[in-house]
């Protein structure tokens, strides 16, 4: 049912007493025959049986007029109006009458205060004083001749009218204060009915969005700080279960959920889950996450949010969070990676190099760190001779070489089309050189029986004072000098080779 306010109560209470009044109206009707008995019963001797007829027929006419006007505009304050004069009416026509029946004069006035408008009531008041003045007037000559002791007409009349006329002002004080009053109660039970239906409209909005926020989370908490309590918005039965901040750290949620934590991350999930600091961290701010691993289903996402904040920026209640994130994460993981890895070799890329080197910059070299400088030969004449699919053979082939003699000491970076650096921890890195030759002396493939590569190196142990940048110059050095013996030893002329043709030991040129 949909709610009304003041104006719309006002309303509503002018069409209910309409009906009231009309249904008095017509029991009115019954007046005529019963004082048509007291006339045969010599109750009213003054009275005679046509007045009792002219009563009921005044009465039916009225009733039946103000009836069209609860049909036709129950509302309208013409409705009530109509009802009110018609009240005073059939009084005017019983005191004129001569019935003698001592109804108040103020019966009107008194229930006009039931429409709880100021409007209304005065205007009851002020044809009520009209009309009695009137019957008195009128009706004097007759009640002087009743009471012989008033002396004249003008005596009685100022005589009861001064008597009406103190009741009437004290009746609109009094009914005035009473519709005031009344009217104040009730614009007041509406206006506090308004606030209430606004914040539970409020609430029904933000139960709606907790709701949507249930659907896509795999916990989701509405924790109070208000009243300490804290309950779970998937639980149809939205049970509340109470916080004690004294000797309680964490929620019953968390209790839960840190059985489940990954040992590694146990500690920082405590930290960030103590429910008895999370509204000094959450001081004008918004929200707070954290992500951690779940042994079973991997990394999930824990978020405090501000639903309501108060004066001091402290949030008086969140909402509590957790989430899977596991796939995001592989995804951005697996970014991460593709931006980190050569495309061909799967090795990690110069721009991984550039950000490997930047962080030994930032702090120290171990003592047996080795910056290793290694090169293809020859990949421009196997790319020449044998097409492209075999010099990416022949890069895959070095690759493999390397990390399997490097492993777990170091990583291995492509950082050019032939050009590869490694970062290794050795204390003997002649061996790891070593070994790579030796790998790469047992390589074949399918387009090229071998690989040769030149390998140099720059130790921490052997350049104490070197920088990071200064061994990886000297690492380059010697992988050049490396790759000239190479050529020399092999009798090819370098500025040949470099377009792709052998210069053969007979001084003739080999393509």
């Amino acid at each position: 049912m949909a709610s009304i306010d003041f104006q719309g109560f006002i309303l509503q209470n002018r069409a209910r007493i309409n009906r009231y009044l009309n249904t008095a109206l017509w029991l009115f009707i019954a007046t005529g025959p019963a004082i048509a008995l007291g006339v045969y019963a010599g109750i009213f001797p003054h009275t005679d049986y046509l007045t009792c007829l002219n009563i009921s027929i005044l009465v039916t006419i009225l009733s039946g007029a103000h009836l069209i006007l609860v049909k036709c505009k129950p509302y309208s304050p013409i409705t009530s109006v109509f009802a009110l004069t018609a009240l005073d009416a059939i009084m005017v026509y019983m005191v004129l009458g001569h019935v003698n029946i001592h109804i108040t004069w103020f019966l009107v006035p008194f229930l006009s205060i039931l429409y709880c408008d100021k409007r209304l009531y005065f205007y009851a008041l002020t044809m009520n004083y009209a009309f009695m003045l009137g019957c008195t007037w009128a009706a004097s000559s007759y009640y002087v001749g009743l009471h012989p002791h008033y002396g004249t007409e003008q005596a009685y009349f100022f005589n009861t009218v001064g008597g009406y006329t103190i009741e009437t002002l004290i009746m609109a004080v009094s009914g005035y204060l009473a519709v005031k009053i009344v009217g104040d109660y009730f614009e007041g039970l509406f206006q506090q009915q308004a606030i209430i239906e606004d914040k539970e409209e409020n609430e029904q909005e933000k139960m709606h969005v907790l709701a949507s926020m249930a659907e896509i989370y795999d916990n989701v908490n509405l924790i109070s700080f208000v009243d300490n309590t804290e309950v779970s918005l998937r639980d149809p039965s939205q049970q509340k279960f109470g916080i004690d901040m004294q000797r309680q750290t964490h929620t019953a949620m968390n209790q839960r959920i840190k059985k489940r934590v990954m040992p590694d991350h146990l500690e920082d999930f405590l930290a960030f889950t103590n429910i008895t600091t999370v509204r000094e961290r959450m001081r004008h701010k918004k929200v707070i996450s954290a992500d951690f691993i779940d042994v079973v289903s991997g990394w999930f996402r824990a978020q405090y949010i501000a639903v309501e904040e108060g004066a001091d920026g402290m949030p008086d209640v969140v909402i509590y969070t957790t989430r899977n994130v596991d796939d995001e994460k592989k995804r951005v993981e697996r970014l991460v990676r593709l931006s980190m890895t050569d495309e061909l070799t799967r090795l990690y890329n110069r721009r991984s190099f550039v950000d490997a080197l930047a962080k030994l910059r930032e702090g120290e070299m171990d003592d047996d760190l080795v910056m290793f400088s290694i090169d293809v030969n020859g990949l421009k004449v196997v790319n020449d001779t044998k097409g492209h699919a075999a010099g990416d053979e022949l890069i895959k082939g070095a690759a493999e070489c390397m990390v399997l003699s490097i492993g777990q000491a170091g990583k291995v970076y492509r950082t050019g089309g032939d050009e590869f650096m490694a970062i290794v921890h050795t204390r003997e890195p002649w061996r790891v050189r070593d070994e790579i030759q030796r790998k790469a002396g047992e390589w074949s493939g399918v387009y090229s029986d071998e690989v040769t590569l030149a390998i140099g190196y720059a130790s921490r142990a052997d350049n104490p004072g070197a920088s990071v940048d200064d061994l990886e110059h000297m690492a380059d050095a010697s992988m050049y000098a490396e790759k000239d013996r190479f050529y020399r030893e092999a009798g090819i002329d370098r500025r040949w080779a470099s377009f792709g043709l052998d210069n053969g030991s007979d001084g003739s040129v080999a393509t």
